[in-house]
């Protein structure tokens, strides 16, 4: 981290807890430093959990389609086309791998992988996929149920690890005593749910592969996040800014702390350099 106040060439931010107020809305206030930054010519970008196909919400509470780094960086999707633009997978030999070890330390544990087709919304592909009698973290009216072999079967963006009751610093603790080459964990709420990813894969990578055809490095970006799962590009970017409700992991990571995702905590700081 430079701690650089420099203006920034690219925005990235996470959405859910960041972006997003807690009524998964995006504020005028919001919207309106986002699209001064646009137009002054900065590059913004998301940065989140959310597979593609939970993308729309976003683009259409900003009014603009702006690229977007999902599942973690390991999607890079391009909303204004509806176009999947690079994917990074766990192969089914991980995948298979990641399941015994996930299964065996954290035992009831739940599996799920998230997949992607050619679009966000390619009806050919079921994307969410799930062990029978999956408890999910959140509502995904989208769950095609299959058995775990047929789980492990195919290539995935990321596996999903649910353990209902649970907190997902502890179960993290436990799993990463055991996984090492096959894949990388982090999480994005603390209720019992843990996502792995393709060894080396983080929202930094994505954003790296975003502002690197523009000729821009780590110290002309700016990055916005609340969890664990935003550190990588919290620590990596020229500036990282963690909300005023984030998780201590992202506190720590960050140059500097702003309010929280519904006091406009983004917003404040875009409107340091334009407004």
């Amino acid at each position: 981290m430079t701690g650089t106040e420099r203006t920034p060439g690219l925005i990235a931010t996470d959405v859910d807890g960041t972006l997003l107020d807690d009524d998964e809305k995006v504020t005028p206030r919001t919207r309106a430093a986002v699209r001064a930054a646009v137009e002054a010519g900065a590059t913004f970008v998301l940065a989140t959990g959310r597979p593609p196909r939970w993308i729309a919400p976003v683009v259409d509470g900003l009014g603009m389609a702006p690229m977007a780094v999902c599942a973690n960086g390991a999607v890079i999707y391009d909303p204004a086309t509806d176009r999947i633009v690079s994917t990074r997978t766990l192969s089914p030999e991980a995948l298979g791998e990641l399941a015994e070890i996930a299964t065996r330390v954290i035992p009831g544990a739940g599996l799920a992988v998230e997949r992607v087709g050619a679009s966000a919304h390619d009806a050919a592909t079921p994307q969410f996929v799930s062990s029978p009698g999956y408890e999910h973290a959140w509502l995904n009216p989208d769950n095609t149920e299959v058995s775990v072999e047929d789980l492990l079967s195919a290539p995935a963006v990321k596996l999903l690890i649910r353990m209902p009751g649970a907190r997902s610093a502890d179960m993290a603790v436990e799993l990463l005593k055991h996984v090492g080459l096959q894949g990388d964990i982090t999480y994005s709420t603390n209720n019992g749910l843990l996502e792995v990813l393709p060894l080396g894969i983080s929202k930094a990578t994505g954003v790296q592969e975003l502002a690197a055809p523009l000729g821009l490095t780590a110290a002309d970006v700016v990055t916005f996040g609340d969890m664990p799962n935003d550190v990588p590009m919290l620590s990596w970017a020229g500036r990282g800014v963690a909300m005023g409700n984030a998780h201590d992991e992202a506190l720590a990571a960050a140059d500097e702390v702003t309010v929280t995702n519904a006091e406009d905590g983004v917003a404040r700081v875009l409107e340091r350099w334009w407004s």
